[in-house]
């Protein structure tokens, strides 16, 4: 398996408190693979993995794993603070054929570097599928720092790293690190900085736009692969402006208020969040449809054929 290219990390769909909205969820990932995407990423940040109860995980990954039917890898994020439940969701991940987990640190106790490489590595030995590490300091509030994934790279079942921090000096750290096993990929998460990263040697991008528009980062990653400028100089600013979208609540849940509320404005799923998070209301509802509606129009080739 050679973990690249757009990843998508799915939003997951809510019909009700502790209930997948599964027409949308039908309709979310048609669009990814009309956009021909690379993979899905599942229960990861953008999915509110740790929001969501066991039953509502396990239908996200069945659910997923029916409609995608092996057309690209799935990978489950299994980050939680119980090792043991961790390991028995990669084993339900197994079994409805996930290609591998993806896990954050464990998060509520501050844990030691040494106490971080001995959790990850005990993860590592009894999961049933390879391990991709999730750097995301500001959610779990502990960075994998560089002596630490230098450890952990030598665990044959640790196969890469998702660095979302946003610091570009730890990216191209950890791609050094990375040199002393081949294929071992680093993918960026913040996607404005994608173009950047792969300059350095990314393997590519988890990109939560992509939810709404994977056409713009499928052909930007290309661009930036095959080091096509003038691609480049024509999407980097579309994505730039797609993360107005991200701004316009007060609270640090803006991102994904704002990316479920384009969603169920662009008729693909229901908008609601889990808990704690509450969904838009009316002023900044209609500042993102407003957003949608100017954003599209002058972008339309990121639309679906069909909408065009």
């Amino acid at each position: 398996m050679k973990i690249q290219g757009i990843i998508p990390p799915l939003v997951t769909p809510l019909a009700d408190r502790d209930l997948l909205d599964k027409p949308g969820l039908t309709r979310l990932i048609a669009q990814q693979l009309a956009g021909q995407v690379d993979g899905l990423f599942v229960l990861g940040t953008t999915g509110e993995g740790p929001s969501l109860s066991e039953h509502l995980r396990r239908a996200m990954i069945s659910e997923t794993a029916q409609q995608v039917e092996d057309k690209v890898p799935i990978f489950v994020g299994i980050t939680d603070t119980s090792l043991v439940d961790a390991i028995h969701l990669a084993q339900f991940a197994l079994e409805h054929d996930a290609a591998a987990v993806v896990a954050a640190p464990p998060f509520y106790f501050p844990a030691g570097q040494t106490e971080l490489q001995h959790w990850f590595l005990e993860l590592a030995e009894a999961l049933p599928l390879p391990l991709l590490l999730y750097n995301m300091p500001s959610c779990v509030n502990i960075s994998i720092e560089p002596e630490t994934l230098t450890v952990l790279l030598q665990h044959e079942n640790i196969v890469g790293l998702k660095d979302s921090s946003g610091d570009l000096d730890y990216f191209a750290q950890a791609l050094q690190i990375a040199q002393q096993r081949p294929d071992w990929p680093v993918l960026m998460g913040p996607e404005a900085l994608l173009v950047e990263a792969m300059k350095l040697g990314g393997a590519g991008g988890v990109t939560g736009g992509a939810n709404l528009f994977p056409r713009l980062f499928t052909e930007l990653y290309t661009a930036a692969k095959e080091s096509d400028q003038a691609t480049i100089e024509r999407l980097q600013p579309v994505v730039v402006e797609l993360q107005t979208l991200y701004g316009f609540g007060k609270y640090g849940s803006s991102y994904l208020k704002g990316l479920k509320c384009a969603l169920e404005l662009s008729g693909i799923c229901s908008g609601l969040l889990a808990a704690p998070f509450d969904v838009f209301k009316a002023p900044e509802r209609a500042h993102v449809d407003r957003w949608l509606k100017s954003f599209t129009e002058q972008n339309r080739f990121l639309l679906p054929a069909s909408e065009v």
